[in-house]
């Protein structure tokens, strides 16, 4: 494997250079091998070789493993040090495409940034993670990857002793909101400027071009995060823990912890279990990217003018483009899935009013869009009263007919945008279950392997696009922090 490590090329305030710690008996549990052979990676076949690269405990040549520094904003209140407290950077790697990537260990020891914390991760997040961030992908949402996991043969004590587990993902890249944060607070411009001069050169070229690029990058991170909380949103998606440490300057969903898929819609649906306030909830979701960019954006102050005024009011005016973006991205996502072939407001302002409806009859999010993609009668039979969605109907029924198109182009295009299957919460908690309790991974195997293809309907496998039953439902989720 051909390492090429660029960010532990930065000045060591950047990072910590360490080693993963050694673990007592790693063993694989699965390697996305599609993923490998993307980046170009020439994977031992071994498993017991496998397990050791993937657990950090056969560190090859070429890794320059670093812990990156980094601050933010943890639910409103900023953090000035925060950093990778229980993950490693190995390194970078270039792909087939010729693309940059950074692969990450989490889970792998205890770093300077720990914070008293073991630096580990239970086996549950890991499995979680994995499942989630494979199916975004395969749902089309900008994300990190899931390139392996294993376990550790070791406990780890959160609320009780449970099997620990070390997750191997791969990004584009992962600079985030809170590493510009960690130097603006310690006013070390020249570090900001380092710093945004690393992510230019790496993940936005072409702002070099641009009379002021920093003002240019800081308009293409608004405008990717934009796109990327439209992409959630599309698919009924909560992040759960937006802070600015979980934020990427790539656009890239990353730091998959409390995250969960909405079963019934609700638009102020919270699952985190440290999110009292809501601040994450769903429908807070874009109000809040405007806000981390905004925190972003005062990190670059001292490098759009010397003048700290006229600085400011560049700021808040190029700010003033996120949600106007984020409205454009994602009223064309919606329009779309209910199969109109171009946006506007009369047709976004249908798509609110199904939603509504959704809300007041407690129907699946998922299960509503895909239904209306395929079978009117199992569409109208969701809602408890069928007279209320009917009024609906028809006016949806009269704007596709003024489209012209066949029913078949526009059930296609449903179809295309309306997956039958996610990472349903029961789901995932049932096979986290059964690895953690009994040491079996089928379960989880299979998930991932049905959600590979999301969009196609795939035999012998009704259970996983049938909404939790009441007792299956779940309510919350967790860091495993």
């Amino acid at each position: 494997m051909d390492f090429n490590n660029s960010y532990a090329r930065l000045p060591e305030k950047f990072y910590q250079r360490i080693n993963p710690v050694a673990v007592e008996n790693p063993e694989l549990i699965r390697v996305n091998h599609s993923l490998a052979t993307e980046l170009a990676l020439d994977l031992p076949e071994d498993d017991n070789a496998l397990a050791a690269l993937f657990s950090g405990n056969a560190v090859i040549e070429g890794m320059d493993p670093v812990a990156m520094a980094y601050a933010g904003h943890q639910f409103g209140g900023f953090v000035p040090q925060l950093g990778d407290g229980r993950a490693v950077l190995l390194g970078e790697v270039i792909s087939n495409i010729g693309k940059r990537f950074d692969i990450q260990l989490k889970g792998s020891g205890q770093t300077r940034f720990s914070r008293n914390g073991d630096g580990r991760s239970a086996l549950g997040p890991v499995i979680r993670e994995y499942i989630v961030s494979e199916a975004m992908h395969a749902l089309g949402v900008p994300t990190s990857r899931a390139l392996a996991m294993v376990t550790t043969g070791e406990r780890v004590f959160r609320e009780g002793p449970v099997p620990g587990g070390i997750f191997t993902r791969v990004a584009s890249g992962l600079v985030r909101v809170g590493t510009f944060e960690y130097f603006a607070a310690r006013n070390d411009v020249e570090a900001v400027r380092h710093l945004a001069d690393y992510v230019i050169d790496r993940h936005y070229p072409e702002a070099k071009s641009a009379a002021n690029p920093y003002i240019d990058l800081f308009r293409r991170v608004c405008e990717a995060t934009a796109q990327l909380i439209a992409s959630w949103m599309e698919v009924g998606f909560i992040h759960g823990v937006m802070n600015t440490d979980n934020t990427s300057i790539c656009g890239e969903t990353i730091d998959y912890g409390p995250c969960a898929f909405m079963d019934t819609y609700v638009p102020d649906k919270v699952f985190s279990s440290i999110d009292h306030a809501g601040r994450y909830a769903y429908n807070n979701q874009p109000t809040i990217g405007q806000w981390n960019m905004a925190a972003l954006g005062g990190c670059l102050l001292g490098l759009f003018d010397d003048d700290v005024e006229k600085a400011r009011a560049i700021g808040e005016e190029e700010l003033k483009i996120f949600i106007p973006a984020f409205k454009k991205h994602y009223m064309d996502r919606m329009c779309r899935k209910i199969g109109l072939n171009s946006a506007d407001e009369r047709g976004f302002q249908l798509v609110r009013n199904l939603m509504q409806l959704m809300h007041q009859n407690h129907v699946d999010f998922t299960i509503a869009f895909r239904e209306l993609s395929e079978d009117m009668n199992r569409f109208t039979a969701l809602f408890a009263e069928i007279a209320t969605i009917e009024p609906w109907v028809a006016e949806w029924s009269e704007r596709i007919a003024r489209q012209g198109e066949s029913s078949a182009v526009v059930q296609e295009r449903m179809c295309a945008t309306n997956p039958v299957y996610i990472p349903r919460n029961h789901q995932i908690e049932r096979a986290i279950r059964a690895a953690e309790d009994q040491n079996d991974f089928s379960l989880t195997h299979q998930l991932i392997n049905i959600l590979k293809t999301p969009y196609t309907v795939q035999s012998s496998s009704e259970i996983y696009i049938a909404p939790p039953k009441p007792e299956e439902v779940v309510r919350q989720t967790f860091c495993g922090t």
